[in-house]
């Protein structure tokens, strides 16, 4: 079985480090095992429209990307816990003409979301449902369609 090369910034074309970086209040809590961590270190990249993430990682920081516009969105820095990997710290960038953010919790459901389901795949039913709760919350409608949130913001995750 031939091993999967990992996603680097340089094998991206296009990337761009955030204007302002700003630390992210909420981190998600969830220990990633050994094994995850090895797969988050192989990163993702977009191979579709649909696709809107992009995610690599140097040393053990993973540098989420929006998959079009190649700005950074988050930086989240891992460290080793008793029997896995946790996010010890994380930044968003906080120029409103690159990410418009909504709330602290919001930043902490999309940052486990996009390692959760776009790169290791997992289907992430509470998260995504925290993301659609969030997001009608936030903008007072009750009526968007779950499905319509989660592309939005989410976007695709290919199977090849």
């Amino acid at each position: 079985m031939i091993e999967p090369s990992p996603v680097t910034r340089s094998s991206l074309r296009h990337v761009l480090p955030m204007v302002a970086p700003m630390p992210m209040a909420e981190l998600p809590t969830r220990t990633w095992s050994d094994e995850q961590w090895e797969r988050i270190k192989l990163g993702y990249e977009a191979r579709g429209m649909d696709e809107k993430w992009n995610v690599f990682v140097e040393d053990q920081v993973a540098f989420l990307h929006r998959s079009w516009t190649g700005n950074g969105i988050f930086e989240a820095s891992f460290s080793p816990v008793g029997g896995g990997w946790r996010i010890s710290a994380a930044v968003v960038e906080s120029d409103p003409s690159r990410y418009r953010r909504s709330s602290d919790r919001y930043d902490r459901v999309m940052v486990e979301l996009v390692l959760s389901a776009i790169v290791l795949g997992e289907p992430a039913v509470d998260l995504r449902a925290e993301l659609v709760a969030l997001t009608s919350q936030e903008s007072g409608r009750t009526d968007l369609p779950a499905g319509l949130v989660e592309h939005s913001a989410l976007g695709l995750r290919s199977t090849a």
